[in-house]
């Protein structure tokens, strides 16, 4: 799962628990933050996807915004998942948060990543280098009742 991701998976419980703490900040500040996705058939955790309000790291010259993402366990991969969470994540953030631009970013080389985004409705704006020398790709689109 952590192919495109830095390659560092959380390690230790404590890791784990920042994490969530993180979370329930996020929630409290900007009502929003990643959400488990249940398998609907056999009820299984496939992994999270959602909108998270990014204000602790800098992408693209860019803080202070909200970004679609998801994360799957591997054997769920190509089935569709990681698209339809996303639009239900960019709808709930149009509709309900009246969020006017959401964004998106992936490493070069996640061609499957690329194309959930571009099926979610984000563009593609360009690449760009990020601080711990990885190339990321960025997306962005903008909700229609701002236009």
């Amino acid at each position: 799962m952590h192919e495109f991701l830095g390659k560092k998976p959380v390690k230790e419980k404590a890791e784990s628990e920042k994490y969530i703490e993180d979370c329930i900040q996020k929630y409290e500040s900007h009502s929003i933050c990643r959400l488990a996705i249940l398998e609907k058939e056999s009820g299984n955790f496939i992994g999270w996807s959602g909108l998270r309000f990014i204000d602790d790291y800098t992408f693209n010259d860019h803080t202070n915004f909200y970004d679609v993402g998801y994360r799957l366990i591997p054997k769920y991969w190509n089935k569709g998942y990681a698209t339809e969470a996303g639009k239900a994540s960019v709808d709930y953030g149009f509709n309900i948060l009246n969020i006017e631009t959401i964004y998106g970013i992936t490493e070069i080389d996640n061609v499957a990543s690329h194309k959930a985004l571009l099926k979610i409705g984000l563009n593609y704006v360009e690449d760009f280098k990020h601080t711990d020398g990885s190339t990321l790709r960025w997306y962005s689109i903008k909700n229609k009742n701002y236009e």
